[in-house]
């Protein structure tokens, strides 16, 4: 948002400090000026970037409160007329809160016999240097007030209303046009402001089109009001509008503002289009709401506490119980005295991210200035204590970055239609979700793999290799359950070699990732093509299990949620359960002396039926127990689609046996007898030798 030194320096008549030492000094205390432009006529203009925890400071006077806690000067009140301030004649304008849960205070005053004009004064000079568009007198005074104060308000006019004001939930259907035009139909769930017979605005987001001021308005009321974050949220978003108004109520307003902020748009009415206050302002409040916001407990803080945590001052003075006391009153906090450097401290009503004794610590020495602490260690006493599965988990990726793939971070959340895409357990729904593409905690983290492989593609990065391990959230609100999973992603880069095609490349180079990885650890490697997921293409993809338990899954991704990402390139992924790899033991790696005898290779070429897989030939070459034997290998395979080399249903398989002594070179009569072992295992699975 965009802050004027000339607006800031009326509220802090002391100040003297150059707008550019004020922009660096805000800057370092976490109210973040991102760019200065100089006004005609003197002043400055500050770019700024407020987190949105500090929905106070999203205005003038919440920035000039930092300024005046930074330097110690004086900061005026809200200027207020005692006229508007003080209760006048008249009967106060009827408010109903129905929604009791929703609208917390309710404000409104009538200004009567008003002239609707275009604004003048500072209002219009401010709003000229801020770029920010002049509508007429009473409606740019409201906006004045939330840029003043950080206090959305509406005026209406008093004329088109019937009867009382109440604020509702919607009635499902129920019509509404709102200013921007547009025309809504509502829902329960909506909050309301209305009168009794018809909506007025859509409660925190806009107001009405039919109860607007306009040049033929001559009486207005004027509201000022806070409503719950999580429904102004809801309902921007159910009907595609942010607004100023919903944009700070969605953060959560200050409750005490409401009054304040009444009074001032009602003084700045009848100074902008005239008229006369009638009546005193109504101030409906709703306790159990102004408990949990302004009427918070108060919070126990310790100047000792305060020392230990901020530590040496680079003066050497370090933090001293007047500096502590003097930074959170200048910020609106009330102290009072329980022990001798204790302290029982009330919070004001728009600080909403201050709840516990490190929040006040944290803001001490922010206005103090983190650039004024000594740079020190923190003390220590012990030792470090490794996690217990920090090794598996270096392994793991360890193996992973030596296979050539980048470790990478994706989203924690995901869309509703990912998450049972991807994954068969139930995910947890989020209760304010950013985005609807992020309303999901992730089940699994291949959507996140997926998104992150289109990502790259779509950039022209063609050849990708990516993993990530992460937490993976199943189960509902009530329950969430938390594992550790581990997903890999690649494409581009697949060729073929003699054992499988171009084509089939990229599988065969994920399944020899998923072996390696799972070589790190205790039990027997098996693989089926049983019960895969629905976003594995048909016939391309398999089950991973460790000593029979499934632990992954992978294959490449189908055509369905190819096209939905515009993939253009085959990509596979992998989805694997690393907490129960993480439960396992980690395989120790064994040293023994080298022989110093020559190795002799025997190739033997069989033809297998296509139910005979490489695990059984494997296993049946090393079950016969040959000492010398020191490894067996695929070295190519061959099918005949014709069906006239090799019987369709067929495929030819020439393996490699390796055999070496440590004690001897081997002889002929050695290797005869165990050739012909091999021959009669492999003939006995169903094996053809061919000549």
């Amino acid at each position: 948002m965009d802050i004027l030194t000339p607006w800031l320096r009326s509220y802090l008549p002391a100040l003297d400090v150059t707008d550019a030492q004020l922009a660096e000094d805000l800057t370092l205390r976490g109210i973040a000026v991102e760019g200065t432009f100089p006004l005609e006529g003197g002043g400055t203009r500050y770019e700024m970037d407020i987190t949105t925890n500090r929905v106070d400071a999203m205005n003038h006077y919440g920035v000039a409160r930092e300024v005046a806690a930074i330097y110690n000067v004086a900061l005026k009140p809200i200027a207020e007329t005692a006229a508007v301030a003080a209760n006048v004649e008249g009967a106060a304008y009827p408010v109903r809160i129905e929604a009791q849960d929703l609208c917390g205070r309710f404000t409104a005053r009538v200004v009567r016999g008003v002239a609707v004009k275009a604004s003048t004064g500072k209002i219009a000079e401010y709003f000229r240097a801020l770029g920010q568009k002049p509508i007429s007198g009473p409606v740019d005074v409201t906006n004045f007030g939330w840029l003043a104060m950080g206090q959305p308000t509406h005026v209406f006019d008093l004329d088109t209303l019937e009867g009382a004001i109440v604020v509702r939930r919607a009635k499902a259907g129920e019509r509404l046009r709102l200013l921007d035009g547009s025309d809504k139909v509502l829902v329960a769930d909506d909050l309301v402001v209305a009168d009794e017979k018809k909506a007025l605005a859509l409660a925190g987001v806009m107001g009405g089109w039919e109860s607007r001021v306009t040049e033929a308005t001559k009486n207005i009321l004027v509201e000022a009001a806070w409503f719950d974050p999580a429904a102004i949220r809801a309902s921007s978003r159910r009907h595609g509008l942010h607004t100023d108004a919903s944009h700070r109520f969605e953060r959560g307003a200050d409750f005490a503002a409401a009054p304040l902020a009444n009074n001032l748009v009602t003084r700045l009415v009848v100074e902008q289009a005239g008229g006369e206050v009638a009546g005193p302002m109504t101030d409906v409040v709703i306790p159990a709401l102004a408990a949990k916001t302004a009427d918070r407990a108060p919070i126990a803080l310790r100047v000792s506490e305060v020392q230990r945590h901020l530590g040496t001052t680079a003066d050497g003075a370090g933090i001293r119980e007047e500096i502590v006391a003097r930074y959170l009153t200048a910020l609106g906090c009330s102290l009072t005295e329980t022990a001798k450097g204790a302290y029982a401290v009330k919070l004001p009503s728009w600080r909403l991210d201050l709840e516990r004794e490190i929040d006040l610590i944290e803001e001490v020495a922010r206005v103090y200035g983190y650039n004024k602490f000594a740079n020190t260690l923190p003390t220590f006493t012990g030792t470090v204590v490794e996690l217990p599965q920090a090794a598996a988990e270096s392994a793991i990726r360890t193996t992973l970055r030596a296979l050539g793939y980048s470790e990478a971070i994706s989203s924690t959340f995901c869309a509703a239609e990912e998450a049972a895409a991807f994954a068969s357990a139930p995910a947890v729904a989020l209760g304010n979700p950013l985005s609807a593409e992020a309303g999901m905690l992730r089940p699994a983290l291949t959507p996140g793999m997926a998104t992150m492989l289109a990502h790259n593609l779509h950039r022209d990065v063609t050849t990708v290799r990516l993993f990530e391990m992460g937490t993976v959230f199943t189960g509902s609100t009530a329950k969430v359950n938390e594992h550790v999973g581990l997903s890999l992603g690649l494409t581009g880069d697949a060729r073929a070699t003699a054992l499988y095609k171009a084509e089939d490349a990229l599988f065969y180079e994920l399944k020899g990732t998923l072996e390696a990885v799972l070589a790190k650890f205790a039990g027997v490697v098996t693989l089926d093509a049983q019960e895969l997921p629905a976003w594995v293409a048909a016939g391309r993809g398999a089950r991973v299990l460790l000593d029979g338990a499934p632990v992954a899954v992978f294959g490449e991704l189908a055509a369905a949620e190819a096209q939905k990402r515009k993939l253009r390139q085959t990509v596979a992924m992998a989805e694997v359960n690393a907490a129960a790899l993480l439960e396992r033991a980690l395989r120790q790696p064994v040293s023994q002396e080298i022989s110093r005898y020559q190795a002799v290779e025997r190739d033997f070429s069989f033809v297998f039926p296509d139910s005979v897989r490489w695990e059984a030939i494997e296993a049946a070459v090393r079950g016969l127990g040959v000492a010398e034997l020191q490894s067996v290998a695929p070295v190519e395979i061959f099918r005949d689609a014709k069906g006239k080399a090799i019987a369709a249903g067929s495929y030819s398989l020439l393996t490699r046996v390796v055999f070496q002594s440590t004690e001897r070179t081997l002889a002929e009569e050695d290797l005869t007898g165990s050739s012909a072992r091999i021959v009669v295992a492999l003939t006995g699975l169903g094996g053809v030798q061919r000549a």
